[in-house]
């Protein structure tokens, strides 16, 4: 099962609005000089380029995806003065060079090679500079996902294989630092980012699941009728509302950065 990043509307509703949570404090976290030029590894929809141009005074912002439909989708929500986008990944990144800023947010573990990523995003950089990533804590600091994962394995096995906390064990804080060592980066720091994912009520929670956009919904997309709906109620079982009828579930990113 391939995970598809075509449809960026179902994304946006999915996880976009969370990329768009931990965004700015991401950026906070970066704590970068005004006037630096930022290259934006995997922006999917947008998130990050948008965070970067309203909170840190950038000379420049390059958002850059493999995704067409998403960089179609970033330029049409976008209207900052500072920012432009591209269709490029990693082995093929905007080649201008010269940035003080690289960056991924949430696309580094999905990315085939992370330590070439990390080196080639090394390369485009003019010292002094910051390189820098983070990525959900799937195995377990990504609440809403964590307990989809769990009902998912208990009605179906292929899920074991499909949850994020199985494909990703780059997603760890040690992980994270020893690949960016291997990169050949000194003084790296990686430390947790923590925001709340707020539901309306469960219906909120779970249509994004039906979308076309990510690892999981893609898992529901292959199910038959009476396995979603049995996902469905276990998942009601296990993702309650509080008095007000609102769902709350904590996430947590790690973040990692070091300085060229």
């Amino acid at each position: 099962m391939n995970d598809q990043w075509a449809a960026a509307s179902s994304y946006e509703a999915y996880m976009g609005r969370w990329s768009r949570a931990l965004a700015p404090a991401f950026v906070g976290w970066l704590d970068a000089p005004a006037g630096a030029r930022w290259l934006d590894v995997g922006c999917g929809t947008g998130a990050l380029t948008d965070a970067i141009c309203d909170l840190a005074r950038p000379a420049s912002v390059v958002g850059c995806d493999p995704s067409p439909e998403f960089i179609e989708f970033a330029k049409s929500q976008s209207h900052r003065a500072f920012a432009s986008f591209a269709v490029a990944g990693a082995g093929e990144l905007p080649s201008g060079g010269g940035y003080n800023c690289v960056v991924s947010m949430l696309a580094l573990n999905f990315m085939p090679d992370p330590i070439l990523a990390v080196k080639e995003m090394c390369a485009l950089t003019t010292p002094p500079a910051t390189v820098a990533a983070c990525v959900w804590d799937y195995a377990g600091g990504m609440t809403m996902l964590r307990r989809f994962w769990d009902a998912a394995r208990t009605i179906d096995p292929r899920a074991e294989a499909l949850d994020e906390g199985v494909r990703f064990p780059l997603c760890q804080p040690g992980a994270l630092e020893a690949l960016f060592i291997e990169a050949g980066l000194r003084g790296v720091r990686c430390e947790p980012l923590e925001i709340e994912t707020t539901f309306a009520n469960f219906d909120d929670y779970w249509q994004p699941f039906l979308g076309a956009a990510g690892p999981a919904p893609a898992f529901v997309a292959s199910l038959d009728d009476a396995r979603r709906d049995a996902l469905r109620r276990v998942l009601e079982d296990t993702v309650r509302p509080d008095a007000g009828g609102e769902i709350r579930l904590p996430a947590r990113a790690w973040a990692v950065r070091a300085s060229i």
